[in-house]
């Protein structure tokens, strides 16, 4: 799946949403995104800066990685 946004425009459309200057509505219409994907992308970077959410991203694929390792000597194992 490829993601159409990088994690700092979305952190620049949280602040542009944060500013007021706009519905939610028209916001999302303006990047063409849904208000479902808003609402989701706030719950995870509301509050957070570029550099926040970029170790996020690094903290989320070492845990994705430390899994499969942890599911694959589990499965050996059996």
């Amino acid at each position: 799946m490829k993601k159409r946004f990088t994690e700092e425009q979305i952190i620049v459309i949280l602040r542009e949403a944060e500013t007021g200057a706009m519905t939610i509505k028209a916001l999302c219409k303006k990047h063409n995104i849904t208000d479902q994907t808003f609402f989701r992308w706030r719950n995870k970077f509301g509050g957070l800066d570029v550099p926040d959410a970029r170790r996020l991203k690094e903290l989320e694929s070492e845990n994705g990685r430390l899994k499969r390792l942890v599911a694959g000597c589990w499965s050996s194992t059996g």
